[in-house]
């Protein structure tokens, strides 16, 4: 099988070189994003590997099925960026990692809270110029605070339990109740409710029609004054026009977010000698009290690791018409 990939980078390449040893793929990286442009890369290959920015709608799964292309694997857990009606009417399979150390993104949830809160990054800078005051950088306990996690998921019920270890009062809002979170103490709410009681608002949820601007002029009134949010699962969870507003009256006290509605044009490259034409990163990023990383709140070794085994593997049972161990892999 013949595997061609997009938005890959050298990492990705270390990791699915090491993974393909004991498949035996052809593996054909190529480092821009998929969409409508690069189609002509794409010759006599079985199956595309995407990932979260890459572009597939229904003209591109058109052009993938006429070019003979049999095979979809997403090497991330979302699926937003997938026309899953056109991917079935063309009869494509499609496969996705649905969890790879959901333990690194709630990690890293969680330093972004420790960052904004404690201004550790702030602190670094300070003491390489010889500055050691301490004005400015004072934060809050943790311990006692209400920590709010919507969507309690994989990702979502990993930091719900770091939030517990902190000794916060931890609220949950999900359609689907994790039983075993309620019997560690975290309490199951309304969204409402939520929002109102949170000191901190962490989202784990997918991106779906309707969770799409979930953090918007409406929610950000129901939430505390001064209330942290933390966005490391999609960019179009937040309404950025709305949370910039809610920066600019001092309703939201921090922001953190690892996601970002427009992402695609930024996230995974090296702009450093660019003038970033995107007005609205370039405000959010001037406030002081936001944190901004690129995507990267999946990077970890473990993590790069089963996102590696786990596509290939999708992808041999699809070649060997073999049932999966997990169903959640498998979208089509």
């Amino acid at each position: 099988m013949k595997i061609t990939f997009f938005s890959s980078k050298p990492y990705d390449k270390e990791f699915f070189d090491k993974a393909n040893r004991q498949f035996n793929f052809e593996l054909d990286y190529f480092e821009t994003h998929l969409g409508p442009h690069v189609l002509n890369l794409i010759e006599n290959t079985d199956a595309v590997c995407a990932f979260v920015n890459d572009k597939l709608d229904a003209e591109v799964l058109e052009s993938l099925a006429k070019k003979g292309v049999k095979y979809i694997a997403l090497r991330c857990a979302g699926f937003n960026n997938v026309d899953l009606d056109a991917a079935k009417r063309l009869g494509l399979r499609v496969s996705r990692v649905p969890a790879y150390s959901p333990e690194a993104v709630a990690e890293h949830a969680m330093a972004m809270i420790l960052t904004l809160n404690r201004k550790t990054h702030k602190a670094y800078n300070r003491v390489r110029e010889q500055n050691f005051a301490l004005n400015g950088l004072m934060g809050f306990n943790l311990y006692q605070k209400t920590i709010g996690v919507i969507g309690t998921g994989n990702i979502g019920a990993a930091f719900a339990k770091i939030a517990k270890g902190f000794g916060a009062r931890v609220l949950a809002y999900d359609i689907s109740e994790n039983q075993e979170l309620k019997q560690l103490g975290i309490e199951y709410v309304s969204q409402e409710q939520l929002l109102s009681e949170s000191d901190i608002v962490s989202l784990h949820c997918p991106l779906m029609e309707s969770t799409h601007h979930l953090i918007n002029e409406d929610s950000i009134q129901k939430m505390k004054q001064n209330v942290m949010i933390i966005n490391t699962s999609r960019g179009g969870l937040i309404d950025t026009k709305a949370v910039i507003h809610g920066l600019k009256s001092k309703h939201i006290g921090y922001l953190g977010i690892d996601v970002y509605e427009q992402e695609e044009k930024l996230f995974f490259r090296d702009l450093s000698h660019t003038i970033i034409e995107d007005d609205t990163i370039q405000r959010l990023m001037s406030f002081p009290n936001v944190l901004v990383t690129a995507h990267q709140a999946f990077f970890t070794q473990e993590a790069l690791e089963q996102i590696a085994n786990s596509t290939l593997s999708s992808l041999s049972h699809f070649e060997k018409n073999e049932e999966f161990i997990n169903q959640n892999a498998v979208l089509l």
